[in-house]
């Protein structure tokens, strides 16, 4: 029996070591292994996957390989973890369903695919012929080396972006020919949602392709290589991305992104071994991001030896000194302001590569595109595509500053140009008119904004009607609810006056189970009396700053105004040393639970928002011009915004609010108080307030609900910013969706969205002249087609470090607080 055993141990080291020269299958299993003498190969036997060592290299990788094409690797699992000399890697599939590099002694992991979940007994690993290595849990593909950290983009590979959770995969170049370490340059689909894709220098944009159109897809025909191949740009799933093929599967095309940053079309003919490039990018000067820098505009001569730099007609040199040093980075300003008014003209440049930084606005006619640029004083530009699709989206616009501009474009796969049309003043067009049919479309669109603004007038004047004549119904029929007066004189006001007891027994003592949240005066209680059902009951603090006079300033004002949109006081109680107001109970309470709070915000979407934007603008309209008093409030902010069932806003807490005469414009005050983040300079440094502290306040709210950032609290280190300084940077350089909250950025309303930043922006203006009064703010919200917004400058308070802000508050109240040394912007 011993020389059989013998034989059975010869016989199991001669299968082990055939076994280690290679795997038969394409599969792993939960357990099994990959050494570093074996290889996974392809059903076709197209691709390969194993160990490999590059060029000269001591160090080894994990990658997939052309398994015969001098094994061309086209994806590498460790980039960023070689296998030192000195250690055999071992690759596995865990019980826990996860691919696994291990390093020789098999203890540390050098690499993972990190699934969650993923220890069914159906995982399985399969290299497939496309060179796509998948892990799939029963018929699902889990996880897919197609989405990995390659440098190669394969057929049927997608380049993508999810526009809903902004996932994206990314090519990475390699940091040399024969080290597959990441370099410096990546490719990707634009993420800030446009249709195109980049090469970016470490995270600087290097090129960019031109825009194409959701469904756009073209075949070239190469006739001296007798194939043809596809390239698309789709959408699928709230998936935006990029993919290419071809029919013909004797020949392998593959795109690289090689080490110096540019991408290479290679191609191998039948029947060799060889690579050939077919084309790359970019392939001249003008390709190069923003080459001419911003309005400035490129054009490659003929030779293709250099590229020229000029601006666009109407602008000139930022600065003419750096372009005669060649230096054309500033890019180019205009030679005449924009007025926003009759004199503006859209020239038409045919034959542009599209600026980067473009917003769709939807499926419009050209008319309808053009008018929504005009309506808008920040739109720079506008295009029109005139690609047969079937996409949903053919008019883009354009805000701020255009980058990245050439002229008579045409770049193969990059796209070809198309007409641009440039917002500029109609002197600037040599004595034309631009196109004539732009001239037109400007007459009929001024004709339409007058007539809007006439009929807006006329609905205005009939809501203040309304209002003024329900009011008094209120008046009188509140009267007759009232017990005497609480004060004397002129100020005399009929309020229900109730007594200590009644309100302890109504909160049952004041108990804190009852308590709604604290602010300037003390805290806020709900509680139940038979007149009203449910109230909110404020107590004021016997500690806080704020004493009897502001108790008596809110009581008297609030008790005169009635609006939808401000709380309804109910009524009151001064006995020993208690002074109460009791208002309409709102059980959704303040703004700020929801805006500020990383769950609650998904209860805001942007129609809701939308609401309680317009709803706080016709509070403050009333109170500055409505009110049978002129009323200035002094301290709007998202925590004094209270929400009802139907998440309408009512505007509260007046204990800081003054009264103004009929003619009176502003005052002034040698102790300012208020909220830090929401008060305006001219109130900081010399103490005046006026409504345009209000509708300063109201524009930082405005930016708070658009962004769900609180202003207070914002920080960009990078950019040492503000909240309202990121607004204007994001503004300023035509993305102004990057300042929109993740939360509502798939359900808003771009063209609302836009016009909000804009509103928010002005009434944030550093000169209370160039803010809008309260009456303007609610046409511009309210009619975006006929109101336009005057041009915009730097608002105040851009930047936080350029300022010294000391900020002091008073030990017991949350509400006052003193600025000093704020230099506004």
């Amino acid at each position: 029996m011993g020389w059989v055993c013998c034989i059975s141990y010869v016989l199991l080291a001669f299968l082990c070591f055939f076994c280690n020269l290679g795997l038969s299958g394409d599969s792993l299993r939960r357990g099994e292994s990959v050494t570093q003498n074996q290889t996974l190969v392809s059903a076709g036997g197209n691709f390969a996957l194993g160990f490999f060592r590059p060029g000269n290299s001591s160090s080894s990788f994990l990658g997939i390989w052309y398994n015969s094409i001098n094994k061309t690797v086209i994806w590498v699992a460790n980039r960023e973890s070689p296998l030192p000399q000195d250690s055999e890697g071992v690759f596995t599939l865990g019980y826990d369903g996860n691919l696994q590099l291990l390093d020789g002694g098999g203890r540390n992991i050098i690499w993972s695919t990190n699934i969650s979940g993923g220890g069914g007994g159906s995982t399985a690993a399969q290299l497939q012929d496309t060179g796509d290595l998948i892990v799939k849990q029963g018929e699902s593909i889990v996880w897919e080396s197609f989405d990995g950290d390659s440098d190669a983009l394969m057929p049927g590979m997608r380049l993508k972006v999810n526009k809903k959770t902004g996932k994206r995969n990314l090519i990475r170049s390699w940091i040399g020919r024969d080290d597959p370490r990441p370099g410096k340059f990546s490719w990707g689909m634009d993420p800030k949602g446009s249709p195109q894709f980049l090469i970016w220098k470490e995270d600087k944009p290097y090129y960019r392709s031109n825009l194409y159109q959701d469904g756009f897809t073209f075949s070239r025909y190469f006739p001296a290589l007798g194939y043809s191949a596809y390239y698309s740009f789709a959408t699928e799933n709230d998936e935006e991305f990029f993919s290419f093929g071809y029919a013909d599967t004797s020949i392998q095309i593959r795109f690289i992104l090689i080490p110096d940053g540019h991408i290479q079309v290679l191609l191998r003919q039948k029947k060799s071994d060889e690579w050939l490039m077919r084309w790359q990018v970019p392939a001249t000067d003008c390709e190069f991001y923003s080459r001419c820098g911003a309005f400035g505009t490129c054009e490659q001569t003929e030779s293709d030896s250099h590229s020229v730099c000029s601006c666009l007609q109407g602008f000139k040199p930022k600065s003419q000194k750096d372009w005669d040093k060649g230096d054309y980075g500033g890019g180019c300003v205009r030679r005449k302001d924009l007025q926003c008014d009759e004199n503006d003209r859209f020239m038409r440049l045919p034959r542009m590569k599209w600026p980067d930084h473009s917003t769709s606005l939807g499926n419009l006619t050209f008319e309808e595109c053009e008018m929504a640029c005009s309506r808008n004083c920040s739109c720079s530009g506008f295009a029109y595509a005139n690609i047969s699709t079937d996409s949903t989206v053919n008019c883009l616009n354009w805000f701020g500053d255009l980058v990245d501009l050439t002229q008579n474009y045409s770049a193969g796969l990059n796209g070809f140009g198309q007409d641009l049309y440039v917002r500029v003043h109609a002197s600037e067009l040599n004595g034309s008119s631009g196109n004539d049919d732009s001239s037109h479309r400007n007459k009929r669109g001024l004709v339409a904004i007058i007539v809007a603004s006439v009929t807006s007038l006329f609905l205005l004047t009939v809501l203040v009607y309304i209002l003024t004549c329900g009011r008094k119904g209120w008046v009188s029929k509140r009267a007759t609810l009232s017990t005497a007066p609480l004060l004397g004189g002129k100020d005399d006001i009929d309020l229900l006056q109730l007594s200590l007891q009644r309100i302890i027994d109504a909160t049952n003592n004041f108990d804190e189970v009852n308590k709604l949240g604290e602010g300037g005066f003390g805290p806020v209680y709900k509680g139940f009396l038979s007149e009203f059902g449910m109230v909110a009951i404020k107590r004021l603090s016997k500690q806080s700053s704020q004493g009897l006079n502001e108790f008596m300033n809110e009581l008297k004002l609030i008790a005169k105004l009635q609006h939808t949109n401000l709380v309804r006081l109910l009524g009151c109680c001064i006995e020993d040393e208690e002074k109460i107001l009791i208002y309409e109970y709102l059980p959704k309470r303040s703004l700020d639970n929801f805006l500020f709070d990383e769950f609650q915000k998904e209860n805001l979407d942007w129609n809701t928002r939308f609401q309680i934007i317009e709803g706080v603008a016709q509070g403050i309209l009333y109170l500055h011009k409505y009110s049978r008093l002129k009323i200035i409030h002094r301290d709007l902010k998202a925590s004094n915004i209270l929400l009802d069932e139907a998440m309408k806003p009512k505007i509260s807490d007046f204990g800081m609010a003054r009264i103004f005469g009929i003619n009176q414009t502003q005052a002034k005050t040698n102790h300012v108080v208020g909220t830090y983040g929401y008060i305006p300079p001219e109130y900081v440094l010399h103490g005046q307030f006026s409504e345009k502290s209000d509708v300063f306040s109201f524009g930082v709210l405005l930016l708070e609900i658009v962004s769900g950032q609180k202003n207070s609290n914002f920080f960009r280190t990078q950019l040492s910013v503000t909240l309202i300084g990121w607004a204007w940077k994001n503004w300023k350089d035509g993305q102004p969706l990057e300042f929109v909250d993740l939360a509502i950025k798939e359900s808003c309303d771009f063209l609302k969205l836009i016009r909000c930043i804009e509103v928010g922006l002005l009434c944030v203006q550093a000169i209370p002249t160039d803010r809008p009064i309260m009456s303007d703010v609610v046409q511009m919200l309210s009619n975006n087609d006929a109101t336009p917004i005057p041009q915009l400058k730097e608002p105040a308070f851009v930047f936080s470090q350029s300022n010294s802000i000391v900020c002091t508050s008073h030990p017991n109240s949350t509400n006052e607080i003193t600025i000093s040394n704020l230099d506004p912007r």
